[in-house]
């Protein structure tokens, strides 16, 4: 079994089509163990995930390639979300029958539909990035003026960096 997935997962149906939310009841989805749209949600947003999946638009980058270009991942994580990803039909693996071994990795068309919605996610940061900056700045001063602990490692805002 994958690493962070559930032994039997399985739809889930929306009960609530026209609840307070509108169209559907985003709590729903998010309390029920057994729900694959969370699962899916968590795989996708996932930073290592996110970062694979922009890499790789309108690219076929082989393993080496991929670990060079993201800062900080380790050898078994980028495996182990590349794993996650070819099985969630988002990457596609192909393996080169040559000495040593060449193995490559594409988005599916599938994949490339996510990296529209991601793409639209960071065009959505760095158009805010300020404003995010900017109101961070005014809650670490009124929490330090509180004598209030603030976040030990701010965040960076703004699109991933592809080297």
């Amino acid at each position: 079994m994958e690493e962070g997935t559930l032994k039997s997962p399985s739809n889930c149906e929306v009960t609530d089509s026209q609840g307070a939310y509108g169209d559907t009841d985003p709590f729903q989805w998010d309390t029920r163990e057994d729900c694959e749209v969370r699962q899916i949600l968590d795989r996708v947003a996932d930073k290592w995930s996110l970062l694979v999946i922009a890499l790789l638009d309108s690219h076929v980058l082989r393993f080496t390639e991929l670990r060079r270009k993201i800062d900080g991942i380790s050898q078994r994580m980028l495996t182990v979300t590349l794993r996650q990803l070819e099985r969630d039909g988002l990457v596609k693996r192909t393996v080169h029958p040559v000495v040593p071994p060449r193995v490559e990795y594409e988005l599916t068309p599938l994949g490339a539909t996510l990296h529209t919605t991601i793409r639209s996610l960071v065009t959505w940061t760095e158009k805010h990035q300020n404003e995010i900056a900017a109101a961070r700045a005014d809650y670490d001063a009124r929490a330090a003026a509180d004598g209030e602990a603030t976040p030990a490692a701010p965040v960076a805002v703004g699109a991933p960096s592809a080297r």
